[in-house]
């Protein structure tokens, strides 16, 4: 939703503008969206110098998933119980044939530039990622780690004063 879009990319600036050295913590609980807003809160994480942590609570699905994947190195985190689901991504076109021809490419370029950014942020060779993404696939947050969506599977914040929170078991 571009709304939606709007106002966490007005957050991640205005967070960026009051410390550009402490973290800004974006928590995800989404089934993913419009690709184009996701694309743009993409670009603003990528942009700010701020580190953006970010946590899958719940699921990150979709436009979800390139968003958790997309934090700072090493602050990227899911609790135990979240699900992450990654795709290709779909659209419907209408109209004229040579309309509809013309959408199709645009959205195989979208495939292009969205399995780019997956193997960037994931370390996974680009064979991978578009075999991984032909369908949905739904992955554990440990399986999403393996893959390389995210850094840590969280069970417990740190203590006060602490910086590293304690991870959760490799295994659920």
């Amino acid at each position: 939703d571009d709304s939606l879009a709007s106002l966490v990319i007005a957050q991640l600036l205005f967070l960026q503008s009051e410390s550009n050295k402490k973290p800004i913590h974006m928590y995800i609980n989404s089934p993913g969206g419009s690709v184009t807003s996701g694309l743009a809160i993409y670009d603003t994480m990528q942009y700010v110098l701020t580190p953006v942590c970010t946590w899958c609570v719940g699921q990150a699905a979709s436009m979800g998933s390139l968003l958790l994947a997309a934090g700072a190195p090493g602050m990227r985190h899911a609790l135990p119980n979240a699900r992450i689901m990654v795709h290709q991504p779909s659209g419907g076109a209408r109209g004229q044939a040579t309309d509809i021809a013309i959408q199709a490419e645009e959205i195989l370029q979208l495939k292009r530039q969205i399995n780019g950014l997956y193997a960037k942020h994931t370390g996974q060779p680009l064979p991978v990622i578009e075999a991984a993404m032909e369908r949905d696939r739904y992955l554990s947050p440990v399986e999403a780690q393996e893959f390389g969506l995210l850094d840590q599977v969280l069970v417990h914040p740190p203590p006060r004063g602490e910086d590293e929170p304690r991870l959760g078991p490799e295994e659920p």
